[in-house]
């Protein structure tokens, strides 16, 4: 599950939801996503914002190493090619 919101705020900077949202999104519990956010949010690669009663998340784009992650996230979503022998 950590995996799929990497994926999704890498691939997407600007992309902001809520918990329940992504909950959505990504066909995961809540209560499990919120704890990630928060995991997420901790080490610098997320921040939050509250929005009246909700607390809306985005991409940290000056998270050390985001560009990088960004680039890997963006190499392993590529289809891939076969190649050709013979």
């Amino acid at each position: 599950m950590r995996r799929k919101i990497i994926v999704i705020y890498a691939k997407y900077p600007d992309f902001k939801t809520h918990v329940r949202g992504l909950a959505k999104l990504i066909k995961e519990d809540a209560g499990n996503i919120q704890r990630e956010l928060k995991r997420l949010e901790k080490v610098g690669f997320l921040i939050s914002e509250r929005q009246g009663n909700t607390k809306v998340y985005s991409t940290n784009k000056q998270f050390p190493i985001f560009k990088e992650l960004q680039s890997i996230v963006l190499k392993s979503q590529r289809p891939t090619q076969k190649r050709v022998t013979g």
